[in-house]
């Protein structure tokens, strides 16, 4: 049932995709503001408090629903994870970020690309050379993919096998969230110990999903360069697991997406010297191995769904 409530959700989200400021996102900011302001007294132990509500009751009540309705009838809990599948994950929450600063670049408006991209990341982004435009695009938009898309499903699969319903996809966006929006402020909040515990929370959170994501990149990319910058050179790229799935996609497209270090006038280690400077075309290359990794997933997931119906 879940390899279809996937499909559905996915279906769904590209006819009519979520407006970004729709009820239950808004609903779910809402509910980590006032656990936030509640909560958040400065010591370690209230910082862990805040974030398992925060997350903890939201992933709580999708489980507890399904639970309900699968008990009156399973079209309705079908119903409701396919709902719950349909706002949490999903490429159109990002991907018209990326088409319209693709679009700006093929038509060589690199001044309407650079505004584009400081509209997304809320950074400036008016001096970028073309290649390091590209190579941000590319970064955030493959993080992007894993964060809206492959992270989503690989928790609600694993959350879903240990009969927990769709509450592994509240959880994971849940996670993100937090780990985007608990930082640091110009008023002083969130306190220090909130931050950190939603930056930990999240780096063991992500870390099987970013290593599936990298895996599927490698998979249906250059397998051997793909692995090899993953082993080798996932610091480099960025802390934690995102520096996994970046390394991933540097060797799967190969495309060189760390920067050189700072002086460096010619490429000073293997992983530089061995791969191109990102050029437009890689921009289609990444959407090729993006929903190629999607299929690979789907197919899988199919399989394990036949065989389970099988048995």
């Amino acid at each position: 049932m879940s390899f279809f409530a996937i499909l559905l959700a996915l279906l769904l989200e590209q006819a009519r995709p979520l407006a970004h400021d729709n009820p239950v996102h808004a609903g779910l900011r809402g509910w980590a503001r006032a656990v936030r302001r509640n909560l958040d007294a400065g010591q370690a132990s209230h910082g862990w408090v805040a974030w398992v509500l925060a997350v903890g009751v939201p992933a709580l009540i999708a489980g507890l629903v399904y639970w309900g309705l699968w008990a009156f009838s399973s079209v309705l809990a079908f119903a409701w994870m396919v709902g719950v599948l349909y706002v949490t994950l999903g490429f159109r929450q990002f991907s018209h970020h990326f088409s319209d600063i693709r679009q700006a670049l093929e038509v060589g408006d690199d001044a309407t690309a650079r505004e584009k991209l400081a509209q997304w990341l809320r950074v400036d982004a008016s001096s970028l050379p073309r290649t390091e435009l590209l190579r941000q695009v590319i970064e955030h938009s493959v993080l992007a993919a894993h964060r809206h898309v492959f992270g989503v499903l690989v928790c609600f699969v694993v959350f879903w096998v240990l009969g927990l319903g769709p509450s592994g996809a509240v959880f994971y966006r849940m996670a993100e969230y937090l780990s985007r929006n608990w930082r640091a402020r110009p008023d002083g909040t969130p306190s220090p110990a909130l931050r950190h515990a939603a930056a930990r929370a999240w780096d063991w959170v992500d870390h099987l999903p970013a290593r599936v994501t990298a895996l599927g990149f490698a998979i249906v990319g250059n397998f051997e360069e793909a692995v090899a910058s993953w082993r080798s050179d996932a610091e480099r790229f960025a802390p934690g697991s995102d520096g996994v799935v970046l390394a991933a996609t540097s060797g799967a497209l190969n495309v060189r997406l760390a920067p050189l270090a700072e002086g460096a006038t010619v490429p000073d280690d293997a992983e530089s010297g061995a791969r191109p400077e990102p050029q437009l075309a890689h921009l289609g290359s990444v959407v090729g191995l993006v929903w190629r990794s999607v299929v690979l997933w789907m197919l899988l997931l199919a399989l394990l769904t036949l065989a389970r119906l099988l048995g």
